[in-house]
């Protein structure tokens, strides 16, 4: 739900509504236990700080978390949260209820704009929407007395001053249509033509692809192979040594080389391996979009669904022309299908188009 737009008020009031326990009632009425001081009187009442503590919980996706909390001294009962280099998270140590992609999805949204307005909805765009020229995150301006077609989003760097940046002023009903439009053409163009939409996607298309893992594959087992030809030498003039076949000190200059090249090469198998890595999950992704792009084939208007599944950051610049209300703020677009390395290399368009005169 709140992956899909939906506050956590509203998300309260649904699960109180439908008559779900919350988490202290469900342990009281399944172990007896009061450590979460259920509310008994009123059993199906939730609050938000309880939802915004399940939404956070990574757990959840199957990990296993250590060392959230500390005590300083064992003659004191309070723990305190600690610092996030200091946790230790284990991945995959057990099912998942969650997926790994719906999770990170809302962190993302925590860490933008998370006030949901008086009908409970969440600004669809919180943890998408970015500054092209400061990096900053753009954030809604809506209020009792401006109607919803005039919402408008701002450079958070200007907002604050923490940057020497402009307000990069763009409604969101514009900014809705740019993207809703520049959307429809890409899933299109996925589905319509699944070939060139593969061959942009891979950049170097297909054919460069394989010839990639083929080169990687033969560099892999060839590395491989030195490393533990390389194992077997160390080994064997560390017999020469102990047998006084070779001196100490020849044995040192001559292991330190044989280690040297070992390191080198297993520095660079790391890098192999991580780009094979790289190659495999661009592959998933561009497969799982363009499978997305055959499901949504209407998109009447953009939705929080739709952010989900297709866009992975938006960036909006500055007019070309300053206070000019003819002249529309570029906007990049980062598809799912992109991996981070790949901003702006391609993004499908650049999209200009004007803003409204407004009165």
């Amino acid at each position: 739900m709140y992956a899909n737009g939906i506050g956590i008020v509203k998300i309260c009031d649904r699960l109180s509504k439908e008559q779900i326990l919350p988490p202290s009632v469900y342990a009281f009425k399944t172990t007896g236990s009061k450590s979460g001081k259920p509310d008994l009187t009123r059993p199906y009442h939730w609050v938000q700080t309880t939802v915004r503590k399940m939404l956070s919980n990574q757990e959840y996706v199957g990990d296993t978390v250590n060392f959230k909390t500390y005590s300083k001294s064992n003659k004191l009962k309070k723990r305190l949260k600690n610092d996030p280099e200091n946790i230790l998270i284990f991945k995959d140590t057990h099912e998942a209820i969650i997926d790994r992609k719906t999770f990170e999805l809302v962190q993302k949204h925590f860490a933008g704009r998370k006030r949901p307005d008086k009908q409970g909805e969440m600004d669809k765009y919180a943890g998408y929407l970015f500054c092209g020229e400061c990096g900053s995150r753009l954030y809604l301006h809506r209020g009792k007395t401006i109607k919803p077609e005039n919402n408008v989003f701002q450079c958070g760097g200007y907002q604050t001053r923490s940057t020497d940046c402009t307000a990069h002023y763009i409604r969101e009903n514009v900014l809705d249509q740019i993207v809703l439009h520049n959307l429809k053409t890409v899933t299109a163009y996925a589905r319509e033509q699944p070939e060139e939409f593969y061959a942009m996607a891979t950049q170097n298309g297909e054919a460069q692809a394989k010839k990639f893992y083929a080169t990687a594959e033969r560099e892999k087992v060839q590395i491989e192979k030195r490393i533990k030809e390389l194992d077997n030498i160390i080994r064997c003039l560390y017999e020469d040594r102990v047998t006084g076949r070779i001196t100490p000190e020849r044995y040192d200059t001559m292991a330190s080389g044989y280690e040297q090249e070992q390191a080198e090469l297993r520095q660079k198998l790391t890098s192999i391996t991580e780009r094979i890595s790289g190659m495999d999950m661009r592959e998933r992704c561009i497969q799982e979009f363009m499978n997305k792009a055959k499901s949504y084939v209407e998109m009447p208007k953009l939705t929080p669904e739709l952010l989900r599944v297709f866009i992975r950051r938006i960036e909006v610049y500055e007019k070309p022309e300053k206070y000019s209300r003819n002249c529309g703020n570029p906007i990049v677009i980062h598809y799912a299908f992109q991996l981070p390395e790949q901003n702006g290399m391609p993004t499908i368009e650049k999209v200009m188009l004007p803003i409204p005169k407004t009165a």
